[in-house]
């Protein structure tokens, strides 16, 4: 019997093997999508309850299931993102309190270095939802165009159309950095041990 098979069928072992093998590579994933260790932890484990949950959707025979994971990933994702969305509108309409601020000189590195993430982040998050979910998919995960297009469930074609305009987006963001006067430095992804 396939590990495929067997998850299917409620195999917890075969599952806790599943759950070794690509939890890194889902964490991963999930960081570069949210930006944060912490909702990238919550997206590992909402994830792999979702995947639980939707054992009977996967197919007996095929190959790996890091693309479908990471498509469950890239969904649970979205889903946390547009609760965030709404947490921010709802605090957004609360009186906020004064901040106090921090004039610690070893902070200046630190600020800069925070500005210079902030910029890539807004840079990222002004793509629309989908180029996003392909960025990360492509380029930060590494999967090729067959790939995103299973963990996303749209053609190959989608891929490389979204991928397309998403990195035109981003060369365009970081042009516009640079005319500023703003220094541009391009971060490559780190290599995943499946």
């Amino acid at each position: 019997m396939t590990t495929r098979a067997r998850i299917r069928d409620g195999d917890q072992q075969a599952f806790g093997d599943l759950f070794d093998e690509f939890a890194k590579a889902v964490y991963n994933h999930a960081y570069r999508l949210t930006g944060d260790w912490s909702a990238a932890e919550d997206v590992v484990s909402l994830t792999f309850l979702e995947a639980w949950r939707l054992r009977e959707r996967i197919e007996p025979e095929g190959g790996s299931l890091r693309p479908w994971l990471l498509g469950v990933a890239t969904n649970v994702a979205r889903n946390l993102r547009r609760s965030a969305r709404r947490h921010r509108d709802a605090m957004a309409r609360m009186p906020r309190p004064e901040a106090v601020p921090d004039f610690a000189d070893e902070l200046i590195g630190r600020v800069a270095d925070a500005q210079h993430l902030d910029d890539v982040r807004e840079a990222f998050v002004r793509l629309r939802e989908h180029e996003q979910d392909v960025i990360a998919l492509c380029v930060g995960t590494g999967l090729d165009y067959a790939e995103a297009a299973e963990a996303l469930g749209v053609p190959v074609g989608t891929v490389r159309s979204r991928l397309s305009r998403a990195r035109k987006k981003l060369e365009l963001a970081a042009t516009r950095r640079q005319v500023r006067g703003d220094r541009g430095t391009a971060v490559r992804p780190v290599k995943e041990s499946t």
